[in-house]
Order: C-alpha cells, then sequence, then structure tokens
C-alpha cells in the first residue's frame, strides 16, 4: 500500500438492530476496514454479540484469500472486538489482526517502537510527515476497548497535514495489556511522559479519542511539553450523565462494595452490552471482583482530572447525538477549563453525519476540523473561542 489516502465513506448506518452492534459495525466501516454490502450480509448471520467473533473471523478469512487485506484486517478487528477478553482465543486473534494490519499497510511509511515501562512495554507507531512540514509532533491515543492500530487512518491524515503523529497504547489497553500484562492506571500523564521521554521530545500535541479525551486533559495538566490537547470527545466527570440530585447517592452507594458488587454483576447477566464492559474493565484492572468496575468509572471525575491545570489550547471534539459520551459532558467540561489558553468546541450535526461518538460517519470532516485547528491556534491567544 502507498501513502496515499483512501477515501472514508460517509453515513452512519443501520446494519444492526441492536444498537451496541452496530455501532461497532459502522466503527470498522466509517475507518475504512470494512465494505459495506459485506457488513449488511454479515449482520444477518448476527444474534447477539455471541454471534460476531465466529461471523467476523470467517469474513475476515475470505477476505484475506482474496488478498482484500485491509478488509480483512477490519473483520479480524471485530471478531477480536468481541472476543471476551480472557479467553483462550483473544490473544491469537489480537496476534493475526495485527499480522493482517502490518500487511496492509505495508509501505505507509510506519514504524513499530516498544516504549520501556514498568518492566514491560508500551507498544507505538511513528508516522512521519507526508504533507508540507509544520514541524510540530503530535501523540495520538485511543480509548476505553480500543487498539491503536484501528485509528491508522486518522494517524495518516494527521500526517499529511504536516506533522510527525507517535500513535501509541497505554496501560490495560492493546498490546500493552495482551502481550506485556500492563494493566491500567488512570494517571496518563506517566506513559504520556514515557512517550516524550523515548522520542526525545520538548512539546508535542496530544489527541486523546473517546475515553482518551479525558486521559489526554488529566495528562496536559500535569505534563508541560504537552502544548495542545485535543478532547475526542471529552469526559469531564461520569457522574455529569446524571441529574445532579442523584451524584452524591451514586457516590455512597458505590461505597458499599457488598451491594455494588451484586448489582454489578446482577445486571451484567442481564444485558449483554455492561457484561462486555464489566469483562473489558476487569480486564484492564487485572480483577475479579466487579465493585472495582464501578470504581473504574468513578475515578475518572473533575476532582481527579483538574481541569484547572490545564493551561493549553484546548479543542474539544463532540457529536450532537453521542450516546457514550454526550454533549453534556462537553460544555462542563468547556466550562471548567478555566486557566485554558484557548478553548475551541466544536458539536458535530447529524446533518453532517458525524453525530455519533467520535464521528463514525464522517471522519474525514472530524479530521479536518482537527488538522485545521491544529495547524491555525495560536499558542500566543489569550482568547476563548467556542464555535
Amino acid at each position: 500500500m502507498s501513502r496515499a489516502l483512501v477515501a472514508l465513506p460517509v453515513g452512519f448506518e443501520r446494519f444492526h438492530r441492536r444498537d451496541f452492534i452496530n455501532y461497532q459495525l459502522n466503527r470498522a466501516h466509517a475507518l475504512g476496514f470494512a465494505d459495506r454490502d459485506e457488513l449488511f450480509g454479515a449482520a444477518t448471520h448476527i444474534r447477539g454479540m455471541d454471534d460476531c467473533a465466529a461471523v467476523f473471523e470467517d469474513l475476515s478469512n475470505r477476505a484475506a484469500a482474496e488478498d482484500r487485506h485491509r478488509q480483512a484486517a477490519g473483520y479480524a478487528r471485530i471478531a477480536e472486538f468481541f472476543t471476551p477478553p480472557r479467553s483462550a482465543e483473544k490473544t491469537d486473534r489480537y496476534r493475526r489482526y495485527r499480522q493482517l494490519l502490518d500487511t496492509a499497510f505495508a509501505g505507509a511509511g510506519l514504524t513499530r517502537h516498544n516504549i520501556p515501562y514498568g518492566g514491560a512495554s508500551l507498544p507505538a507507531y511513528a508516522l512521519p510527515a507526508s504533507g508540507p512540514p509544520n514541524g510540530g509532533t503530535v501523540l495520538l491515543r485511543g480509548g476505553f476497548d480500543s487498539l491503536i492500530e484501528e485509528f491508522f487512518p486518522i494517524c495518516q491524515r494527521i500526517a499529511a497535514a504536516g506533522f510527525h503523529v507517535i500513535a501509541f497504547e497505554g496501560l490495560g489497553q492493546g498490546g500493552a495489556r495482551v502481550l506485556n500484562g500492563l494493566t491500567f492506571d488512570h494517571d496518563w500523564e506517566k506513559p504520556v511522559g514515557a512517550v516524550l521521554d523515548h522520542f526525545r521530545l520538548g512539546q508535542a500535541a496530544l489527541v486523546g479519542i473517546s475515553m482518551g479525551g479525558y486521559w489526554a486533559l488529566r495528562a496536559a495538566g500535569r505534563e508541560p511539553r504537552i502544548q495542545r490537547v485535543v478532547a475526542w470527545p471529552p469526559v469531564y466527570d461520569w457522574l455529569y450523565r446524571v441529574p445532579s440530585v442523584a451524584r452524591g447517592p451514586i457516590r455512597a452507594m458505590v461505597r458499599h462494595r457488598g451491594f455494588m458488587r451484586w448489582s454489578v454483576r446482577t445486571r451484567a447477566r442481564l444485558v449483554p452490552t455492561l457484561r462486555a464492559v464489566v469483562d473489558q474493565v476487569l480486564y484492564m484492572l487485572d480483577s475479579d471482583d466487579p465493585a472495582d468496575v464501578a470504581e473504574w468509572f468513578l475515578g475518572m471525575n473533575k476532582e481527579h482530572l483538574g481541569s484547572g491545570r490545564v493551561s493549553q489550547d484546548v479543542l474539544l471534539m463532540c457529536g450532537e447525538h453521542d450516546a457514550f459520551q454526550p454533549p453534556a459532558l462537553a460544555r462542563a467540561q468547556a466550562k471548567a477549563l478555566v486557566a485554558a489558553r484557548s478553548v475551541t468546541t466544536r458539536t458535530f450535526t447529524r446533518a453532517e453525519h458525524a453525530d455519533q461518538h467520535c464521528q463514525m460517519g464522517n471522519l474525514e470532516l472530524a479530521c479536518g476540523v482537527l488538522t485545521t485547528w491544529l495547524q491555525a491556534v495560536d499558542t500566543s491567544s489569550t482568547e476563548t473561542s467556542p464555535a
């Protein structure tokens, strides 16, 4: 594959009746890793999440046999995603996915790095600027259940805008967890600092995708080498998804670990989507206690984040119908950034086909907004500029 960009599709599709499954299929489609008609065909064989891994492993094998490596990788990723984290197949499917990505992006200019950390290493990829160079470096990292490789198309668009890109995984994510056993830590200034040290960077911009938006802002408030930061989208505080009168009782409830253990375990049995979330958190933490899941989510809060410490230029990107990190969190985050040099908030709409989580449906537009902001932001500005 050359460095020429493969155009990304526009539109959020209704591949499957179940929203969670539908979003994951749109995720692969929007990033250019899946054929629209093949996804519609595969969806007819899927009744629930337990069917997904086998259906997409088969589709990946067929695509690979036809030398359609990009689609083969995309379907392998869906199969890996729906494989329970602690199952015997998880590591094998992860390794196969990476091998297919290596083939699909051979010649794209990516180089793999292993960043020493905690007696193991963090996986990272470097991609040099392919457009007129701006001389800047952009660090990019994903969120809750992402693998950094799936964001290569985004990395390519940042590189095409003239930036050197370093995409990496942190504690509890992707290869850092699967291959190297590193478990999660909310204090993301630690791995960000390790990346900056490894590449000997005196300054860089930091882009956090999905829940990575929270961790990126946390890191920016404690790592002065970060000059600009993007939360795509922000979390701010998970309790801001519920009415203010409920926040105190929820905090009190979480302290009763026996009750929370029973509650999380019971709800997870009844709701497959919640079961997947619970399993992922426990895997990231290397824990068997369901009570840890509630504590993990509530560990992402405004006090821990420390928005008042963020002094950089900030871009907040969100979708008007984001079911995971809704615009209310972005509005709260924007108000809390009282010390930022500038704050720009961009809310994407249904009319733009970009209203869903992380703008799956129109990533060309989202990447354009991101790179235009990275190129244009005036680091000496003292104004805030909501958009």
